[in-house]
């Protein structure tokens, strides 16, 4: 391949650095517990989840009203 031919593929496909594989996955699972109702309502039974959602339900009503 001569010098001319790398530039025109590099034109016409782009560069790629050895990391693609595809589009990434979309999946609707909830990967932290954080996001999970149980944790978010403090109903799994830890003290500080409780205290946590007490504080997001303070926060959450503090503009309503």
């Amino acid at each position: 391949m001569s010098k001319e031919d790398d530039f025109q593929s590099i034109l016409e496909n782009g560069i790629s650095f050895g990391r693609g594989g595809g589009p990434r996955p979309t999946s609707d699972k909830v990967k932290t517990k954080a996001k999970k109702k149980k944790y978010i309502t403090g109903a799994h039974g830890s003290g500080s989840a409780r205290q946590k959602a007490k504080y997001r339900e303070q926060r959450a009503n503090r503009h309503k009203g």
